[in-house]
C-alpha cells in the first residue's frame, strides 16, 4: 500500500478499533489461475502474540479455501469510513484557489500465511464466538442454540474456517492531515453539514 508518512497510523488499538466496527474485509490470496479475493466478517484474536489472528469462515462451495497457495501472504483488507471531499469546504479556495477534490478514508491492511480448519467443535466455538459479538447489541440476542441442533449441524457441514496469522499490518487514515488547518475545520464542517441535510430531509 502506497503509505506516505503523513498519512501512517500504526497504534494497535486503533488498528483494532477499526476491525472491529468495520468487521467486513476483502480477504485476497494467490491461486492457481491468480489472485482470489472474497469478502467475509473477521473477527480479531490478540493471540498469538505479537500481532495476533484473523479468523472467519468461508462456503465449502467457494473454491477460494482450497485453491491458495499457503506459502504466498495472504492479505485481509478493512474499509473504515471514507468520503469525498469537495475544494468547496476549504477556506483556501477563496485565497488563492490552489485546491483540488479529494478522498479521505481510513483502511487497515493485514497480512499473513492462511490457514484452513474444518473440525466440527472448533467450527462451532468460532461460530458461537462470531454470532455473540455481533448479536450483542440486541436486546435479546441470537444464538446458535436457538435454531433446531440438526440444522446448525447440517450448515456447519457446508462450511469451512479460515485462519490468518497476521505477520504485518499497516494503518493509512487519510484525514486531511496534508491541508493546513483551516481546510481540516472546513472538510470537517462540510461533513457534518451533509449530514444534517440528510437528517433534515429524513425528518420531512
Amino acid at each position: 500500500m502506497y503509505l506516505p508518512e503523513q498519512f501512517r497510523e500504526d497504534r494497535p488499538e486503533v488498528l483494532r478499533e477499526l476491525m472491529a466496527k468495520f468487521p467486513l474485509a476483502g480477504l485476497v490470496t494467490m491461486g492457481t489461475g491468480g489472485l482470489e479475493a472474497n469478502h467475509l466478517p473477521l473477527l480479531y484474536d490478540a493471540l498469538p502474540a505479537p500481532l495476533g489472528i484473523l479468523r472467519g469462515h468461508l462456503s465449502r462451495a467457494n473454491r477460494q479455501w482450497q485453491d491458495f497457495r499457503p506459502k504466498v501472504e495472504a492479505l485481509a483488507i478493512f474499509q473504515g469510513a471514507q468520503a469525498y471531499i469537495s475544494p468547496n469546504w476549504y477556506p483556501t479556495k477563496q485565497q488563492h484557489g490552489r485546491v483540488v477534490p479529494t478522498w479521505n478514508y481510513a483502511v487497515v491492511h493485514a497480512y499473513g500465511t492462511l490457514s484452513v480448519f474444518s473440525e466440527p467443535e472448533r467450527l462451532r466455538a468460532f461460530l458461537d464466538r462470531l454470532t455473540a459479538v455481533h448479536e450483542s447489541a440486541q436486546s435479546s440476542p441470537w444464538m446458535p442454540a436457538d435454531a433446531p441442533p440438526e440444522y446448525i449441524d447440517g450448515l456447519l457441514k457446508a462450511i469451512v474456517g479460515v485462519e490468518l496469522t497476521i505477520t504485518r499490518i499497516e494503518g493509512k487514515w487519510k484525514v486531511s492531515q496534508n491541508q493546513p488547518s483551516e481546510n481540516r475545520l472546513g472538510a470537517a464542517e462540510g461533513l457534518e453539514e451533509m449530514a444534517r441535510l440528510i437528517r433534515r430531509q429524513e425528518g420531512r
